[in-house]
């Protein structure tokens, strides 16, 4: 029984990662895992991804990089403020501008450094180096 799909979805992605398997199904979709996998696509931590519907809530076929050492999700889903992004920052990258984090704002997802830009806080949901 799956309790959170986007933690189950990135560590499928991060286990194949470490195997040099480069095709991963990831099953079952949802938006906040699309969306997500478009931020690591944006950063090149994946080639591409595709939504496949089969009549069950559908999956995403994704094809990965060499590049990826660790994702995950962060759970709980703290809540960030704009000040104290640099905080959660250096708790899960291992160095200054090295990976991203994923946050939910009300402008929608981003990565840390383009909230620290637009000066906005939000949820921690994802990280990725």
């Amino acid at each position: 029984m799956q309790n959170d799909p986007l933690s189950d979805a990135l560590s499928k992605i991060r286990n194949s990662a470490k195997i040099g398997k480069m095709d991963v199904e990831v099953r079952p979709a949802s938006k906040l895992i699309g969306r997500v996998l478009k931020i690591m696509q944006d950063h090149n931590y994946i080639k591409e991804f595709e939504y496949v519907e089969n009549n069950r809530g559908g999956y995403y076929r994704i094809k990965i990089l060499p590049y990826i050492n660790n994702c995950g999700a962060i759970k709980p889903r703290f809540s960030v403020k704009k000040d104290e992004i640099e905080k959660f920052e250096s708790r899960y990258l291992p160095a200054q501008d090295y990976g991203i984090i994923v946050i939910s704002t009300n402008k929608g997802l981003m990565t840390h450094t383009e909230a620290k830009k637009k000066g906005l806080g939000g949820k921690l949901v994802a990280f990725v180096y």
